[in-house]
């Protein structure tokens, strides 16, 4: 691992019941080598463990998200760190990437974890690895395709050329578009109008999109939604929800 230490390469803030994760190797472009990788896969456990959180947001601090491996680190031979292990498996809890400036090669892989992006006009998207001898392994070419359809996906995987913002708007890759600068608030609405309803049913809901998104059939997905039918409505928010609701009242969500 590099000097930087994983709190210092991955900042955290909570705002409410919402976590705001910030890359912040903004020297590199937020380029991931060990101590970010670290950082990042602390920040998703700290907000899968606690009840208080309902939604992730993830930033990059400077001109970009991320611009992708930190390649001077891999050409060293650096271990680069669990990052294979967060994009296969993400978080629990809902995770909004806020994209400015380059979301590239690993980082554009970091945002297609996440479950909604939000990007500013002008950012670009992409996956590069072809470029460097490489190709996008931790999911971008398998995962690009149900973001922005096969033709695209494959335009992006074989030419290595990214597409901006708009076109990712286009492409139904984002859920918003915003002007330079606002994309971090505008993920942070996003997650603003998540943290609003159940944790359990947010997460439940998030297992089972996700799910019949990766091709399982309805007979597995009834299987799936069985335990998780079982936790969520037998869970004190279920019984705080109908209650809430009667009482012409904000409900309050424990997440238990």
């Amino acid at each position: 691992m590099s000097d930087t230490s994983a709190e210092e390469a991955v900042l955290v803030e909570r705002r409410d019941r919402i976590m705001v994760i910030t890359l912040n190797r903004p020297e590199a472009m937020n380029a991931i080598n060990g101590a970010l990788s670290h950082g990042l896969m602390n920040a998703v456990k700290e907000l899968d463990a606690d009840d208080s959180l309902t939604a992730g947001v993830i930033t990059g601090n400077g001109r970009a998200f991320c611009a992708g491996m930190d390649l001077k680190a891999f050409a060293r031979g650096e271990d680069i760190g669990p990052l294979g292990t967060f994009v296969r498996s993400g978080a629990n809890k809902p995770l909004i990437a806020a994209i400015e400036g380059f979301a590239l090669a690993g980082g554009c892989e970091i945002a297609l974890t996440c479950d909604l992006l939000v990007a500013s006009k002008g950012s670009k998207i992409g996956i590069r690895e072809v470029k460097v001898g490489l190709f996008a392994a931790a999911g971008g070419v398998f995962r690009l395709p149900a973001r922005v359809g096969y033709t695209k996906a494959m335009e992006m995987a074989l030419t290595g050329e990214p597409v901006t913002a708009e076109v990712a708007m286009e492409s139904g890759m984002l859920s918003e578009l915003t002007e330079p600068g606002g994309a971090l608030e505008a993920a942070i609405g996003w997650a603003e109008r998540i943290a609003e309803n159940a944790p359990l049913a947010v997460a439940a809901s998030k297992t089972l999109v996700r799910a019949a998104a990766q091709g399982n059939d309805e007979d597995s997905l009834w299987k799936m939604q069985e335990p998780l039918q079982q936790k969520v409505f037998t869970s004190n928010d279920a019984k705080e929800g109908p209650v809430a609701f009667a009482e012409k009242r904000a409900p309050n969500w424990t997440g238990t």
